[in-house]
């Protein structure tokens, strides 16, 4: 498997041997000599329009035509046309009759990038097309049939679409039959200064120059810089400075100003307790403890409105004893944890525990939701992972990481 991982690898132009990576262009060859409607998930510029072409030159549909269409670089007006087709005279401007993607990609495979973005109308026509291979043309009423194998891509968290009524939920189903991650290149580390020499040695072929190579320190800082635009990113800055520098050996000052928003990309150093969590990987786990935060506090504050008096105001302790103070002035002397009759409410009975001050850290209060979340789906994690709204992968590291196995 590895060797056949190696040649696919050169045959696509794919550098990296990380785990992740090899785990998804695994996948992409199991599910290759299938028809089973593959979705890839991942940052935009992470090489996402690779996967399908693997699919699809590794199935029987190899010497069927192969479209990929970027559904976020067509108009909301003529998407449908561009997938569908028209009839001459449906609209403005069709004078003559148009085969559609799905038409002209009959029999072969149809790769539908950032799918994300197509408009809820069209996501009805598509969801049709899964389900049954059946389409219209827009302007007809002549139902057609076509055996077109769909691949999509998107680098949104669709979930959130559909929170949001952006994506439909059973369009998201079809589409997600398999889940292919392509992981950022700040999670490549390994394979970032790999991708360097590539590039490097491409350009220097290009124009003409010597390869440029990197000093340790401007190694070392390649590979901590976070890579917002991951692979399509490291490219242009590998290019910009093989056409830049006169001297081929560039150090790492000399990095930094290729770099944009270095600082705000660059690993702030974290103190040695939360060393091992990541804010800005975590963004979205994070986002989502802030709002259930915010929900407990309006539950709090909702309840603090419709309760009796509070009963103490102030507390003390003298030695072995605790002094609590009512709204009315009232001092009452008790150990921790006794039973006492309440001066304000009528003599009734309460318990006087010991404050318990809740903890505020974060990592203890995503540890919880991620334990609650396993807990509800009985340790399924996909479902875990898509009720906190993150990755599966993410959800796996978490879970190591607090010894939630």
């Amino acid at each position: 498997m590895y060797e056949h991982l190696q040649s696919i690898k050169q045959r696509y132009g794919i550098i990296g041997n990380d785990p992740f990576l090899n785990r998804a262009l695994d996948k992409a060859l199991r599910v290759a000599p299938t028809d089973i409607t593959v979705l890839i998930t991942g940052e935009s510029g992470v090489g996402k329009e690779n996967i399908p072409k693997i699919i699809h030159h590794n199935s029987h549909r190899k010497h069927g035509p192969y479209f990929a269409v970027n559904c976020g670089a067509i108009p909301e007006g003529t998407i449908d046309s561009e997938l569908f087709g028209h009839e001459k005279g449906s609209f403005t401007g069709a004078s003559t009759t148009r085969k559609g993607y799905f038409e002209v990609a009959n029999g072969g495979t149809l790769f539908l990038d950032e799918v994300g973005e197509l408009p809820l109308t069209t996501q009805v026509r598509l969801l049709r097309v899964l389900e049954n291979g059946e389409f219209l043309k827009v302007g007809s009423s002549k139902v057609q049939k076509t055996d077109v194998r769909i691949v999509a891509a998107t680098n949104k968290n669709l979930l959130k679409l559909i929170e949001e009524g952006k994506f439909r939920e059973d369009l998201f189903y079809r589409l997600n039959t398999v889940e292919i991650y392509l992981p950022p290149l700040r999670e490549r580390k390994g394979d970032i200064h790999l991708l360097f020499r590539k590039f490097a040695t491409d350009f220097a072929q290009k124009y003409g120059k010597p390869a440029v190579r990197l000093t340790p320190d401007a190694i070392a800082i390649l590979e901590s810089y976070e890579w917002p635009g991951n692979i399509r990113q490291l490219r242009n800055v590998v290019e910009e400075i093989s056409v830049m520098e006169e001297e081929r050996i560039v150090g790492g000052e000399t990095l930094k100003k290729y770099l944009p928003d270095y600082q705000k990309h660059f690993p702030t150093v974290i103190p040695s307790e939360t060393a091992n969590f990541d804010y800005n990987k975590d963004r979205e786990i994070i986002y989502k403890l802030i709002f259930d935060l915010k929900k407990e506090i309006d539950y709090l504050k909702d309840k603090i409105e419709h309760q009796k008096p509070v009963l103490y105001l102030e507390e003390k302790n003298r030695g072995h004893q605790t002094v609590k103070h009512t709204e009315d002035g009232v001092e009452i002397i008790v150990p921790a944890n006794d039973y006492i009759k309440d001066p304000v409410n009528d003599g009734q009975i309460v318990t006087v525990a010991k404050p318990e001050e809740e903890s505020l850290s974060l990592q203890d209060r995503e540890k919880e939701l991620i334990k609650k979340a396993l807990e509800k789906h009985h340790g399924k994690r996909k479902k875990a992972a898509q009720e906190l709204g993150i990755s599966e992968r993410t959800l796996y590291r978490k879970i190591k990481l607090y010894g939630l196995d």
